[in-house]
């Protein structure tokens, strides 16, 4: 280091060169992460292509096998996954990817349809209503919550989770059902209290002050379960939905992924919508106030239009890691691979099969390059949504740019 004595010219030079050093290794940095990624395309397009040529021996998958109903199969079997299955001579191939990419979308779905609506009314009241001194212990301790190994959440679901919910389904039919009145009960008693009352639970504060309401909620809702299944289910609400809606209910399901994994997008997912909204500026939501908008006219039609480039890229992330998502999957799923729309049955990923027949697949043959297209799929999905996710985001950012917001 320069002592204080060294001429300026001298330490401008120095930090110049510090300057240079900085530029070349975040330049390097960006060239060797876009290279890795066209090599990572470039290895599992070469080794998938032969797939689809005839070598020797091997004979060539049609796109139709990947892709087409199975003729002649019933309705339940008419797309299958065994490609190790020994087959009859004129007996087709069961290579259809359709149910992985089935359960792919469906186990994403359900996990941002349980992370998305929790992660933004979270971040907008944190950002917008929250006190500071709240969510400055509160956000980062939402955000180490994506530190959280997947493989951990996923055994917590499938060994912890899974069993309980099997053995309670109308304990949690009874919770969604009083989870949403209850809270808009809370807030119609909150503003039915006295002045003096408010001021001691203000809004600011009540992410803590709902946290016994929440807990009576969850005392209720147990306390009613056997109630309501006796009353509208005769005593069985597991065979009830079988006779009656024909579901059946596996242990490891579609919904239980979907809550493992919607808990392991919502940290990522809340962190940057909560960023976004946070950079809005104050004057845009005072002045709606000041012409007399409501805080929900305030939040709905300034603030997220405002924030919608970064909101939208928030989604998008969580959607990519959803879609990528393995190891919950895999331990929470049942791993079957099929194609229904109950979200009591199980399913397969994309993801998760690459991780259970990888290792047994033999290195260049049929399987194993069958696996490598499914890596390529989803290699050319994650590529596709982040695309999209720049695209719309720089269209928003221009198109609300005059309001000074944008994320």
């Amino acid at each position: 280091m320069p002592d204080s004595s060294s001429p300026p010219s001298v330490r401008r030079r120095l930090r110049q060169g510090r300057d240079r050093l900085a530029t070349v290794l975040v330049t390097a940095g960006g060239i060797g992460v876009i290279a890795a990624l066209l090599a990572i395309g470039v290895f599992l397009v070469v080794e998938v292509v032969p797939l689809f040529w005839p070598s020797g021996a091997t004979q060539a998958v049609s796109p139709q096998a990947l892709w087409l109903p199975l003729e002649g199969a019933d309705d339940s079997v008419r797309f299958r996954w065994d490609p190790t299955a020994t087959l009859g001579t004129d007996e087709p191939a069961r290579i259809s990817l359709v149910p992985l990419a089935w359960g792919t979308l469906e186990a994403a779905a359900w996990a941002l349809l349980i992370a998305v609506p929790l992660a933004l009314g979270a971040a907008a009241h944190s950002a917008l209503y929250m006190s500071p001194r709240l969510r400055s212990r509160l956000k980062p301790t939402l955000e180490l919550m994506e530190a959280l190994p997947g493989v951990v959440i996923g055994f917590v679901a499938g060994l912890v989770l899974a069993p309980w919910v099997e053995r309670h389904l109308a304990d949690v039919l009874a919770m969604l059902v009083l989870l949403v009145p209850g809270l808009l009960l809370a807030g119609g008693l909150w503003s039915r209290l006295p002045p003096r009352l408010q001021q001691a639970l203000p809004l600011g504060w009540a992410g803590l002050w709902l946290l016994p309401w929440l807990l009576l909620l969850l005392a209720a809702s147990h306390a009613l379960s056997p109630w309501l299944e006796a009353w509208a289910f005769g005593g069985d609400l597991r065979r009830w939905l079988e006779v009656h809606l024909g579901l059946d209910v596996a242990v490891r399901n579609a919904m239980i992924v979907g809550m493992a994994m919607g808990f392991a997008v919502m940290p990522s997912v809340y962190a940057l919508a909560e960023d976004a909204l946070s950079s809005v500026p104050r004057s845009l939501a005072e002045g709606a106030q000041a012409l007399g908008a409501t805080r929900w006219q305030t939040l709905w039609r300034v603030v997220l239009p405002a924030a919608s480039p970064g909101i939208f890229s928030a989604v998008m992330i969580g959607a990519g890691r959803a879609v990528g998502e393995t190891m919950i999957v895999l331990m929470a799923s049942g791993n079957t691979a099929l194609m229904t729309w109950n979200p009591l049955d199980g399913l397969r990923s994309l993801a998760a099969t690459i991780a259970i027949e990888l290792p047994e697949a033999g290195p260049e043959g049929p399987h194993y390059r069958l696996l490598l297209l499914a890596a390529l799929l989803l290699f050319i999905f994650t590529f596709l949504v982040n695309t999209l996710a720049e695209l719309v985001r720089s269209r928003l950012r221009r198109r609300y740019r005059r309001l000074g917001g944008g994320a």
